[in-house]
């Protein structure tokens, strides 16, 4: 009977401390002034392209932060997807892109993610991701085949 009151007590006691531990940090009252990037698009649909054709796009972006924004890194999960980013710092309020193109000698299907690293607090790693789906020019030089109205007979 003690040994079940003695860690009854023990119980209670770890209990009362580990619920002490676990309350929440209180609300931020003040804003942050670090630098944050808010993008206006993390996706972007090339649709159907063809073989040669242009595989750039741009993902726009904004300093909505109170502090300079610096990209430290950018990159894509292939070689056939080169970024291109702004190396000076985007001031608080200013805008920027981030340039992507396309390997598009590479026929099917496009799924790729560009990774963007920064100094924001909240969001300091993006995930941009670009799809679509390249196709042969004979494809597209060539109307779709018809039967002749003399295999009907």
């Amino acid at each position: 009977m003690k040994k079940l009151l003695s860690l009854l007590g023990i119980c209670l006691v770890m209990g009362f401390s580990m619920q002490t531990y676990a309350q929440e940090a209180p609300a931020k009252t003040k804003k942050s002034k670090a630098p944050e990037i808010t993008f206006t698009a993390l996706e972007y649909d090339y649709g159907t392209i063809f073989v040669g054709e242009d595989g750039t796009c741009e993902f726009k972006f904004k300093n909505t932060g109170k502090e300079p924004l610096v990209l430290s890194n950018v990159y894509s999960s292939c070689g056939c997807t080169v970024p291109t980013w702004p190396k000076e710092a985007i001031m608080p309020g200013k805008t920027a892109t981030i340039g992507v193109k396309y390997d598009t000698k590479r026929i099917g299907v496009i799924n790729k993610k560009i990774t963007v690293i920064s100094n924001a607090e909240v969001n300091s790693k993006v995930e941009l991701h670009i799809k679509g789906n390249v196709k042969p020019k004979e494809e597209a030089e060539y109307p779709e085949k018809t039967k002749s109205p003399m295999q009907n007979k």
